[in-house]
């Protein structure tokens, strides 16, 4: 297996003929906007572009699955770094089935997409001859979660392969120990960028939160979900900082965009 990391919470995993892309926002530097004003600098998101490599790799690409988009159906709140105009265009055009929570099935399909399941908490459903497993996940602390919309993790476990759990936005819960703990996935991939709006709590998790999320993951961390977003303050080089400080820096793979890592 391989995970081609391409932005933010952006990248694909290559198993075989398979390569399911993750949560695509394939849009141009700048082609949204700010999703911080006041807290952070107001930079254009994404505040980088998609790496070289991008084109050929989504040239490739035979499934998707997307952990949230909806805000109460209403479109200018679309999670559009986790699915943005330019990543709509790419799955109605080429017509990949996606995988997604059950409460954004409708909402997708509105807007033209195919949704081959709208998944339920800890539902299984099959994909590329294996099979995903829905995670609660919850998208910030206090009321701020309630007004983002929850989405969910994902596990993927692929015939053959190493298993791997995708956390999505969320910041640590029971049920996010739960998948580690029971569902026991040989990588995790964590969304570490700590997001912030201007108003409320982070809507992912802090840094202790992050360090107990790597000490319970029985495996390898993936982190991602930095250095793309304006309202993302934590960047690589405190990531690294951090593992190391705490001793578990073996344990966390941090892939720059478009850097491919070969799981096994």
């Amino acid at each position: 297996m391989k995970v081609h990391h391409l932005r933010s919470a952006t990248f694909i995993i290559e198993s075989g003929e398979h390569f399911i892309l993750i949560d695509p926002m394939l849009g141009k530097k700048g082609s949204m906007p700010p999703f911080s004003v006041f807290r952070f600098k107001a930079e254009k998101n994404p505040t980088v572009d998609l790496p070289a490599n991008a084109d050929q790799l989504l040239d490739k690409v035979t499934h998707c699955i997307i952990t949230h988009s909806q805000t109460f159906g209403f479109k200018p709140l679309q999670h559009g770094d986790h699915l943005d105009p330019a990543g709509e265009t790419f799955l109605r055009q080429r017509n990949i089935p996606v995988i997604t929570p059950a409460k954004d099935k409708a909402y997708l399909e509105k807007y033209g997409m195919t949704v081959s399941h709208g998944v339920a908490p800890w539902q299984t459903v099959a994909i590329a001859g294996g099979k995903v497993t829905a995670v609660p996940s919850q998208h910030g602390h206090g009321w701020i979660h309630k007004v983002m919309a929850n989405g969910a993790g994902f596990l993927i476990e692929l015939e053959g392969e190493p298993s791997i759990f995708v956390s999505g936005d969320t910041v640590l819960t029971d049920e996010i120990r739960r998948a580690l703990t029971e569902l026991k996935p040989d990588y995790a991939v964590l969304a570490a960028g700590q997001a912030q709006m201007d108003v409320g709590q982070p809507l992912l998790m802090a840094k202790s939160e992050m360090m107990e999320f790597i000490g319970l993951a029985p495996g390898k961390v993936i982190a991602n979900h930095m250095e793309a977003l304006n309202h993302c303050p934590v960047d690589r080089r405190a990531l690294r900082t951090l593992v190391a400080e705490q001793g578990v820096a073996d344990k966390v793979l941090i892939p720059e965009d478009g850097e491919t890592l070969s799981l096994s």
